[in-house]
Parts: structure tokens; C-alpha cells; sequence
């Protein structure tokens, strides 16, 4: 109880309460409620008179502990309430991550099958289908990280993944978006020089526009 009040209580009496805890657990002490009130000027315990609306209250705070101290059962049930709550507190931050992420996915599927009926010869061999693959989502990658992936692993030798691994929230809600772009302008017919200067110009107001910066830096300044 006197925890309690030193960190909630800004008018609590620190010298009373020292006098309080010198006298506890001598036969000659007694102790009420508002003795207790009176004397340190408590906040966390208040006492009412009344038939119907008196009694004395505790902070749930305090209540808890008073609780904990006699039921072990309850001891333990507020331990695993607690558990869970941070469990499902826990999962709910990394829903949305999670979310944007498969977000991310379900667009590039999109996005690939775009460049398969619009990028990649007929009859082309696989190994040439894969270098087409990993040049779109190197622009992509060009337009908003200002890298492609071969120089991002460069730079990060000791990361494992990708650099879209690495990704804060809002550029996975960006690159989502991107990969749609793309797409209709692969559909279009626009050569990979002009999406990239495209995409790069979109990604700088997307990302301007997601974090509410006017100081975003320009993504991607090299466009060769």
C-alpha cells in the first residue's frame, strides 16, 4: 500500500508512513482504514459511511494484491489472465503486419502473371523466364528501396532474407501497391526504363503521403 501511493500519490506523506511501517507487527498496533486514510493522505484506499453506499475501497491495484495475498487461486489465475492478454496483445501487433505482408504476395501474383503474358517470348526456357522475373522486382525494388536486391545483400552480408524481409509496414503497403502499377503499365506497354522513372515517382508521394512526411528523401535517385 505505500508502494502504491509513492508512485500514484504525489501528496502522499512518505514521514508518516515510515512512522506506520516502524509500528507494523507490534501487539500494540492497530491499524484502520482511516487511520490509514487520515494518515499518509491515501488515494489508493478510501472509506464511505452509509447504509447502503459505505464501506471502505481499494484501488484494483491494491485490491489485486489484497486478493493474491489471500487466495492462491486467484494468485494464479490473475498470472495466466495476464499471460494471455499479452499473448493476444501480442498477436494483434503482429497481425497487421502480417496482413501487408500477404497483401504483398497475393499482388505478385498478379504482377508475375502480367510479365508472363506480356513480357516473356513464347517458348522462352525457364532460366530465361527467371532472369525476367528477378529484373521486374528488381524495379520494384529500384523504385522504392533505391537498391535491387544483388546490391542489398551486397550491403547486408550478416541478414538473412530479402530486402523486402527487412521492410517497414509502410513500404510493404507501397510495394503492394506498386506491383498493381506495374502491372497495368507492363499492360500498356511501357518499356522498363519508363515504369521505373513511373513507379519511382509514385513511390516518393505514396510513401510522402503513408507517413505524413514532408521530408520523405527521394527513393531511388539512380534510375540506370
Amino acid at each position: 500500500m505505500g508502494l502504491w501511493e509513492k508512485i500514484n500519490n504525489p501528496k502522499f506523506k512518505p514521514v508518516e508512513f515510515d512512522g506506520f511501517k516502524s509500528q507494523a507487527g507490534l501487539h500494540s498496533f492497530v491499524m484502520t482504514p482511516k487511520r490509514w486514510i487520515e494518515g499518509v493522505n491515501s488515494m489508493g484506499i478510501i472509506s464511505k459511511s452509509g447504509r447502503y453506499g459505505g464501506g471502505t475501497f481499494a484501488h484494483k491495484d491494491i485490491a489485486f494484491e489484497f486478493a493474491s495475498w489471500i487466495s492462491p487461486e486467484f494468485k494464479l489465475f490473475l498470472i495466466k489472465e495476464f499471460q494471455r492478454l499479452k499473448e493476444e496483445e501480442n498477436e494483434r501487433l503482429s497481425l497487421g503486419w502480417n496482413l501487408r505482408r500477404n497483401l504483398t504476395k497475393i499482388n505478385y501474383k498478379i504482377h508475375t502473371d502480367a510479365i508472363r503474358a506480356y513480357l516473356i517470348p513464347k517458348k522462352i526456357c525457364e532460366v530465361d523466364t527467371d532472369l525476367v522475373y528477378a529484373s521486374e522486382a528488381d524495379v520494384l525494388n529500384k523504385a522504392l528501396f533505391g537498391m535491387t536486391a544483388k546490391e542489398w545483400r551486397e550491403a547486408n552480408p550478416d541478414k538473412d532474407g530479402n530486402i523486402r524481409d527487412y521492410a517497414f509496414v509502410s513500404q510493404l503497403v507501397c510495394l503492394a501497391n506498386l506491383e498493381s502499377h506495374n502491372a497495368e503499365f507492363i499492360r500498356q506497354g511501357f518499356s522498363q526504363t519508363e515504369r521505373l522513372l513511373k513507379l519511382n515517382e509514385i513511390a516518393i508521394i505514396q510513401m510522402i503521403s503513408i507517413t505524413g512526411s514532408g521530408s520523405l528523401k527521394k527513393i531511388g535517385n539512380n534510375h540506370a
